[in-house]
């Protein structure tokens, strides 16, 4: 089955079955599908922190509006952009890059100028701004690679982020909640599965110039 068929399948889940859990070999596919989102600069200025602890998502659920899919899915995926993006973290991105293709990190010092001069040019605030566009790229892939492994995802934006951060002890990590997805597999008297999906025609969403 394509992943057009596959998308064309998936829907916005409200109700998950809490017995049926996804494998740890799906959990560590839809990690490296993340791992490999687009990212701008490469920097991937995010982490991603897998819930599946039951009792921390209780807790989560009360910061969601009592959201049944933060505790009845498999795992919670609570996408976190870093809340600073400074010289040394711009620098330290380049030693990977140098490490991982084995070239002399002089060689790279056109690109680590670039990537320096784009995070000095930004104020805090649109720094974390500009992090937050990362997740949701992240996000997106998510989605698609869960969708290809007939799994199901719920990305949610209805949540406290300030008491996700508490609870997640987020703000001593430097960073802060951008946006989450739920992911396991529908409960088969989910109503919103079983709607027929709605989209604008593509003459509409589409202007080709």
């Amino acid at each position: 089955m394509s992943l057009i068929d596959q998308l064309q399948k998936r829907a916005a889940v409200k109700k998950f079955d809490p017995s049926k859990k996804i494998s740890a070999e799906q959990l560590d596919q839809l990690q490296s599908a993340i791992q490999l989102a687009p990212s701008s600069l490469g920097l991937q200025s995010f982490k991603v922190i897998v819930v599946q602890d039951a009792e921390t998502r209780q807790k989560l659920r009360a910061a969601g509006y009592n959201q049944p899919q933060i505790t009845d899915s498999s795992a919670l995926f609570v996408f976190a952009s870093l809340t600073s993006l400074d010289e040394a973290f711009g620098k330290k991105f380049i030693d990977l890059v140098a490490n991982v293709r084995n070239v002399e990190r002089e060689s790279l010092a056109g690109y680590e100028q670039m990537i320096l001069g784009k995070l000095s040019s930004l104020t805090d605030e649109q720094k974390l701004a500009w992090s937050h566009k990362q997740t949701y790229i992240a996000l997106g892939v998510l989605v698609s690679q869960a969708s290809e492994l007939g799994i199901d995802a719920a990305p949610m934006e209805g949540f406290d982020a300030a008491k996700f951060d508490e609870i997640l002890g987020l703000k001593e990590l430097g960073l802060t909640t951008s946006v989450i997805a739920a992911v396991g597999h529908r409960a088969d008297d989910d109503v919103y599965s079983k709607m027929i999906k709605v989209r604008r025609p593509k003459s509409e969403l589409f202007i080709h110039v």
